[in-house]
């Protein structure tokens, strides 16, 4: 069937990433050889009208090219059922996590299906579900715009800007801004990233104004790996940031239902972790604000955010103030946003410190799916 623009409703295109060169692939194809394969619709509520469930790329090439309409084939099922059957059909395709998620959402929201409804309509497990649409949550709305329209790679953002975003959703949206729209790699990307996290002022403001800068004077240096530390100070930092990772990390396996199994024996061997890495995370609290003290003076950059937790300052790492804390109420462990337990298992049964630490700490995950 033939239809007209007009009479299509555009209600999933902002679920799908633009992707540029594949468009001007597509666009070529169609001014060549002509629209050879329909798009998919159903019937909607309004009168001659269809909602559109595949096709979005080459509606839009078809209006680039000055067509009048598109052709179409309709299929005679439901909405919720048409696109669940779309994101079935394109589960051989590449598709990020983070589209995955947009999805998963959508459906999640449009229609009320639940996660374990959800789980099970695509063959996955509830927690594959549930990590999705944290990832979705945990990027700030404007990356996400960029990512969708096609200004930032979506891998490259769940993999550097969703860490960036679970410490600071601001330093997420400036990094995001900074990046955006240069076509860089996911490897570049990456350099920016751990340029960014070093900590320095003057790399920092480097990355946000002159991205591209910053890589040619990486390029200079090919042996020099940017993600090693470039001082002591710059150490202690990456090693807080690790232990904050972790314990988000053991949050999210905690509130997943990763541990509902345990035996009693199992709890209270978690209960006693939990109390370890806290008294050694208090340890650091007490020593980091004697040296301090001891110092007169804060950092030289003046970067506020590394004071420790319960030093009074504000910190940009959501949790890491309540490491030492006593928890959300009705927590059975005692874990605020943040808390510490992941590092358990670097220092289980030890009194004091454990040389096992730095092995665990290199295990930090990423923002990944």
């Amino acid at each position: 069937m033939d239809l007209e623009h007009h009479q299509l409703i555009l209600r999933y295109e902002h679920l799908r990433i633009r992707r540029p060169d594949r468009e001007r692939r597509l666009l070529a194809s169609l001014a060549e050889h002509g629209q050879q394969i329909p798009i998919v619709v159903i019937a909607s509520e309004e009168a001659d009208r269809f909602v559109v469930v595949d096709g979005y790329k080459r509606i839009r090439a078809m209006r680039r090219l000055g067509s009048d309409g598109v052709q179409a084939v309709c299929w005679d099922t439901g909405e919720v059922e048409a696109v669940l059957l779309g994101r079935l059909m394109c589960n051989g395709l590449e598709e990020t996590a983070f589209e995955q998620g947009l999805w998963l959402q959508e459906l999640h929201l449009r229609f009320g299906l639940a996660l374990e409804e959800l789980a099970r309509r695509f063959d996955r497990s509830p927690s594959w579900v549930s990590r999705r649409l944290a990832l979705v949550r945990e990027l700030p709305q404007e990356v996400q715009q960029r990512v969708l329209q096609g200004e930032l790679v979506a891998h490259a953002a769940m993999k550097y800007v969703v860490p960036l975003a679970r410490a600071k959703r601001e330093d997420a949206v400036q990094f995001a801004a900074a990046i955006a729209g240069k076509g860089l790699s996911t490897r570049q990307i990456g350099e920016l990233y751990a340029g960014y996290r070093s900590r320095s002022a003057k790399t920092r403001e480097l990355v946000l104004h002159d991205p591209l800068l910053f890589l040619r004077a990486r390029g200079a240096s090919p042996h020099q790996d940017p993600a090693l530390p470039v001082s002591p100070g710059d150490a202690l930092l990456r090693d807080l940031d690790m232990i904050g990772s972790i314990a988000r990390r053991a949050l999210r396996r905690l509130c997943e239902g990763k541990a509902l199994g345990l035996a009693p024996s199992e709890w209270d061997e978690v209960q006693r972790c939990f109390d370890q890495a806290r008294h050694d995370i208090e340890r650091v609290g007490r020593q980091v604000s004697k040296e301090k003290k001891d110092a007169g003076s804060v950092a030289a950059d003046g970067d506020s955010r590394a004071a420790p937790a319960g030093s009074g300052q504000a910190d940009d790492r959501p949790g890491a103030g309540d490491l030492a804390g006593h928890g959300a109420p009705g927590d059975r462990l005692g874990l605020g946003a943040g808390a510490p337990t992941g590092a358990c298992l670097a220092g289980r049964g030890a009194s004091g410190e454990d040389p096992r630490a730095p092995c665990e700490l290199r295990g930090q995950p990423g923002a990944g799916a």
